[in-house]
């Protein structure tokens, strides 16, 4: 039997449809249509004849141009997949007009023009395409669109939404949303969170966000700043949570009413303009007990390097001497905390003070992630050393606060 072929299979007494994917433990593992695999055996399986193909979908869907103009940007992801039955893996195949093909009632909420500057699974994000990205929001905003949708994968999603944050200087909704489960999945979150996020682009926010579940119920989701939110689960639903502050607002579901925290950056406060310089050279690292000197001494040459550190922001005292070198010979470098939640503070300790003697610059409540992207981009905007330095202590996106709120 061939990785593919359809096959039905009996299991608990029913009778099956599904996809033979491959022999494990002397079982074959099949998919079945309703995207779950399991182990049966051979003997319960019977080959079903190829059928002929059936005729490619239309690539354009009518829409009302009465309603408002929304952009859907499509980068690939979960959102914009579904389940390659050769090998039972999810892959990122669909273009943005799918998008709207697997999720109907968006028609009904706008007019939609797509564009795909990528399609890739999200581990395969480059700087590059951040680029690329970036100028296509840019484009789109100019052309007069009322908000934006972008549709990524959910593992560096939040990755993205720092990058386009600093990039892009936006009047109207950027909104990133993406799917932990595919869309041929009976548990995809897809068409809610693709609602949801239509319904954001829509709102009076004014500044780039991650629409997800804030749930694993299917009650509403979470509007998350895009340099404060972090995917903290690697597969619920409700995987997406904001960072040292309150989520933006919430979008009901499927009422669709958006409520926006009064702290929000509002429709129409700042003009577009576009900054897409990024310096790639540019490290993250996380300092681990027992690390050597060697391996911070490896960004030598680097124009920047961001350590997620210990508690307030340590590494241990080998290293500090590593860290003095990188900076006396030019290199950039932030302390973070690998604890997420609360600020670094190197005054506390010894080391902290000690590593603050040997140059670094602290990253306040920043994540780690988010600190990695604002080096690239403060970087690529500015050379001389001490305004980089100025800069990645103010506050540009909403990424640092005075003070960290207690309880969240």
């Amino acid at each position: 039997m061939e990785t593919g072929e359809r096959v039905l299979c009996k299991y608990a007494g029913t009778q099956l449809k599904g996809t033979y994917i491959t022999e494990r433990n002397g079982k074959a593992v099949i998919k079945l249509d309703s995207g779950y695999n399991i182990g049966v055996l051979h003997s319960t399986l019977e080959v079903i004849p190829k059928e002929k193909p059936a005729a490619p979908s239309p690539k354009k869907i009518e829409q009302n141009e009465k309603l408002p103009k929304l952009s859907i940007i499509s980068t690939g992801g979960t959102i914009a997949s579904k389940i390659d039955y050769r090998t039972g893996a999810v892959t990122s195949q669909f273009e943005a007009d799918d998008i709207l093909r697997a999720i109907p009632g968006l028609k009904d909420i706008a007019h939609f023009n797509a564009h795909v500057p990528a399609t890739i699974l999200s581990e395969n994000m480059t700087p590059a395409i951040w680029k690329t990205l970036a100028r296509t929001i840019f484009d789109e905003i100019n052309s007069g669109t009322e908000g934006i949708i972008v549709t990524h994968g959910t593992d560096t999603m939040a990755y993205s939404a720092a990058a386009v944050s600093f990039m892009v200087q936006t009047p109207v909704p950027i909104i990133f949303a993406g799917s932990q489960r595919s869309a041929d999945r009976p548990s995809s979150d897809n068409v809610m969170n693709g609602m949801c996020s239509a319904a954001a682009a829509l709102s009076d926010l004014g500044e780039v966000a991650v629409v997800m579940h804030a749930t694993t119920n299917d009650d509403y989701c979470a509007v998350h700043r895009g340099t404060r939110v972090r995917k903290m689960h690697t597969s619920r639903r409700d995987a997406f949570k904001s960072m040292n502050i309150k989520p933006l607002g919430i979008v009901d579901y499927p009422s669709l009413d958006v409520k926006l925290e009064d702290s929000v950056v509002r429709r129409g406060e700042n003009k577009a303009a576009l900054f897409d310089n990024l310096e790639e050279n540019v490290g993250l690292l996380y300092f681990y007990p027992g690390m050597k000197p060697e391996v911070i001494s490896a960004f030598s040459g680097y124009k920047g390097l961001v350590i997620a550190g210990t508690g307030l922001g340590h590494t241990s005292s080998a290293c500090i001497g590593a860290v003095r070198d990188l900076t006396k010979a030019g290199t950039v470098v932030v302390m973070t905390s690998q604890c997420l939640n609360g600020r670094v503070c190197d005054r506390v300790y010894d080391t902290g003070r000690d590593l603050l003697d040997a140059g670094i610059i602290e990253g306040e409540d920043m994540l780690p992630e988010v600190a990695f992207v604002k080096l690239m981009w403060v970087l690529g905007q500015e050379k001389d050393t001490e305004k980089v330095k100025a800069l990645m202590k103010t506050d540009l996106r909403g990424e640092t606060g005075r003070c960290t709120p207690h309880g969240l």
